[in-house]
């Protein structure tokens, strides 16, 4: 009944329409992914640290990247929505980006960029831990899922190991900080 005023199926429209679009104009890419910092600070282009999240992987004709990010995002966020609200929710979707974004942005080497959404959805694996040790409940399966898809983004070339490290602090800082008042 409440999925037409969810934030987090709005988000999950938003990302799966610029797929549709990065579909019909791939080109559209150069316009949105995440570039190294000092690039970022040579031409004012900040906004990348948000667009990264529009732009997902189209290397294969099942789009993984963008499945299982949406997947995780529904999974996660509309349990942090539906338990801190949407306001609060989506304060921790933004942060864990923006920490995300700048982690990466910082750390990528000069030739590299970045792009999708899964910054975010580890801020939200990390508000998830806050949250569950705040209020008392088992995390086991959370951290297992956490510690495997980080040991994937540091094994398999071209996961951006980066924006899941500062995503995932991000989001967990920013809970802290948000159910602690």
């Amino acid at each position: 009944m409440k999925a037409y005023r969810s934030s987090t199926v709005g988000l999950i429209t938003i990302i799966c329409g610029f797929f549709l679009w990065q579909k019909i104009d791939p080109q559209i890419i150069n316009n949105f992914y995440l570039p190294p910092l000092a690039e970022m600070q040579a031409y004012g282009q900040w906004y990348r640290l948000l667009t990264v999240a529009l732009m997902h992987d189209q290397l294969s004709d099942i789009p993984y990247h963008l499945a299982f990010n949406m997947l995780a995002l529904h999974s996660l966020g509309s349990q942090i929505e539906e338990f801190l609200g949407r306001t609060k929710f989506l304060i921790i979707f933004f942060v864990s980006l923006l920490a995300g974004s700048l982690t990466s942005a910082y750390f990528l080497p000069l030739d590299g960029y970045s792009i999708g959404v899964s910054g975010a959805v580890f801020g939200l694996f990390g508000s998830i831990l806050v949250m569950g040790r705040r209020y008392g409940v088992g995390m086991q399966a959370v951290l297992i899922t956490v510690g495997i898809n980080l040991a994937i983004g540091f094994t398999i070339p071209g996961i951006d190991w980066r924006a899941h490290v500062g995503g995932l602090i991000g989001g967990a800082a920013i809970t802290k900080i948000l159910i602690h008042k």
